[in-house]
């Protein structure tokens, strides 16, 4: 174990990072290398567009060294933690490279959280500054950070990004922005430092920090990058949030550590990304299976095969084989395949592109790369390939521990390996199979749901005796909440839990869109709810409606 400048440990040691580095595994460098370094070379190129803005190489520098020593003249230390829970834009980009400059921690927060979700992470993870949108789809974000930095103490000051007006103790973003004739102080870059603390849901209810380092994070996309072939130059177009992994990782390192020109979509709207892969001659996208889906039924409509889209990386959620081949029969030049991982350990399957490898990309979740892999019995014993285990890795692309040492000594064993949770097997190809999961996880469009953390809020509702949360089926999203209630007396409607966890205040992407009440809840011997029988039973009351419906109606979005 080594000491982290934020106080943290991480599960490495200075003659392993040494080794690593030593063999071209760690490179080394962190993104304010390249940041400056493409500056220097290609001063005028456009490295990033929004809805709103775009900006080149050598003027998000500079944004990012005014934003830096606005936040150093507030006080902030290496090691300390900037939190930003902003959509798609690019100050996003600008608060990653400024925070690397003085050597912060980031930890990027997903919009649909609400006062519950952030006040806890914030706490957890120390974080002095929070950077927010003021409303955002309908949403006042400021109003809530006001709320939550009243109820915070380590929270210092919250900074509001593109707002008109600052509120009464809030900063605006343009503020920190105001030259001050002073250059941000010179911090030692060092890669083997943590800088990205992210929050995933767990099987306990609340979320774990997941720690990564410069180092780890760039070689989780040099891993995926290489393999797919894809070189600086190449365009990106990013619909995943940036604050998932995923579109942080393609949104906001990927533009200066690969040079790859990327385009921000705050919004998902189809129709526009098939016009923006086809009029910047978009080469790449990493998302979920409803944005593959719906885009190519724009494309449909619009009636192109999007020529210069080469990659399109599905995972996240359940990826139908049906919808990757009909991907991979349309799209002009393009492949679409299953990717896996976490953001514990990230993209352990990358995909296949190579030619006869069509079957593989769409019946499997990837061939594995850069990590190794074993899939275990419940002894943690290794299965052969072919036989059904849990997925444990390990892998220099893997974060360094959590926040909570109690959780990393949980779910890191003695010889390094991460214990996903995940079950699958190894096929003949070193591809790897999802089969399920000995986690308690929803994943909602790509969106991890703890069925913990609502059902703990649910236990309080005084018309509930019992509650299990499970996930349920949805042909767009791939799964979504349902709960399922043991009433005390007179059972609750569906409204009536709508409201009590909307009081609470919690993310809209967890409430259960069904609700089924049950005289009682088949039990296992040791007194477990038989979740998987609950499952089954909630999916088959779904298929018979569906049977009996006259007619189809779309499932609302998120």
């Amino acid at each position: 174990m080594r000491r982290d400048a934020s106080g943290w440990s991480v599960r490495f040691n200075d003659e392993e990072a040494a080794r690593l580095r030593a063999a071209g595994i760690w490179r080394g460098r962190t993104i304010v290398d390249d940041a400056t370094e493409a500056a220097a070379a290609v001063p005028d190129q456009i490295c990033l567009r929004d809805g709103a803005r775009a900006i080149s190489y050598r003027d998000i520098l500079v944004e990012a060294q005014a934003l830096a020593a606005g936040l150093a003249e507030r006080g902030l230390r290496p090691g300390q933690v900037v939190a930003f829970q902003l959509p798609n834009w690019i100050e996003a980009a600008v608060v990653n490279i400024a925070a690397a400059m003085l050597g912060l921690v980031v930890n990027p927060i997903v919009p649909i959280y609400r006062d519950k979700e952030v006040a806890e992470i914030l706490a957890d993870c120390g974080a002095r500054v929070l950077f927010v949108p003021t409303v955002w789809r309908n949403f006042d974000h400021a109003a809530m950070a006001e709320r939550v930095r009243a109820n915070t103490p380590g929270l210092e000051f919250v900074v509001q990004v593109r707002a008109d007006a600052a509120g009464a103790d809030l900063l605006r973003y343009e503020d920190l922005l105001r030259p001050t004739g002073h250059p941000p102080p010179l911090v030692a870059q060092d890669a083997d430092a943590i800088k990205f603390v992210m929050y995933t849901s767990g099987t306990t209810g609340r979320a774990k920090g997941v720690l990564h380092t410069h180092n780890t994070l760039a070689r989780a996309l040099a891993g995926c990058m290489e393999f797919w072939q894809i070189g600086a130059g190449s365009a990106i177009l990013m619909p995943s949030p940036v604050s998932h992994v995923t579109g942080y990782l393609w949104g906001l390192e990927s533009p200066f550590s690969w040079r790859t020109p990327t385009i921000l979509m705050d919004r998902w709207d189809p129709d526009q990304a098939a016009e923006l892969i086809d009029r910047f001659k978009l080469a790449l996208t990493v998302s979920a299976t409803p944005f593959l889906s719906e885009l190519l039924d724009a494309a449909v409509r619009r009636q192109t095969r999007l020529p210069s889209l080469r990659i399109f990386a599905c995972g996240g959620a359940s990826v139908p084989a049906d919808l990757i081949r009909r991907a991979n029969s349309y799209l002009a030049h393009g492949r679409a395949f299953r990717v896996y991982g976490a953001t514990e350990v990230l993209m352990i399957g990358k995909g296949f592109i190579g030619n006869g490898t069509e079957e593989l990309a769409a019946e499997t979740d990837g061939k594995i790369g850069g990590y190794d892999v074993l899939f275990v019995d419940d002894a943690g014993i290794a299965v052969p390939d072919g036989a059904e285990g849990e997925i444990i890795a390990r892998g220099p692309s893997q974060s360094v521990g959590y926040v909570d040492q109690a959780e990393t000594a949980r779910s890191f064993d003695a010889l390094g390996y991460f214990h996903t949770g995940d079950l699958g097997y190894r096929t003949s190809d070193g591809a790897v199979v999802i089969t399920g999961r000995k986690k308690d996880l929803i994943i909602r469009g790509g969106e991890n749901i703890s069925a913990r953390e609502v059902e703990d809020i649910l236990l309080r509702h005084p018309k509930v005796a019992e509650v299990a949360v499970v996930a349920m089926p949805h042909a767009r999203l791939g799964e979504t909440v349902c709960a399922c209630v043991v009433a005390r007396a007179e059972p609750p409607t569906l409204a009536e839990i709508l409201a009590y966890l909307d009081k609470v205040g919690i993310a809209r992407q967890k409430l259960p869109e069904r609700l089924e009440i049950f005289a009682e809840f088949p039990m296992t011997p040791a007194g477990k709810i038989k979740k998987d029988i609950l499952r089954a039973v909630v999916a088959s009351r779904i298929r018979e409606e569906q049977a009996l419906a006259p007619t189809t109606t779309k499932a609302p979005g998120p």
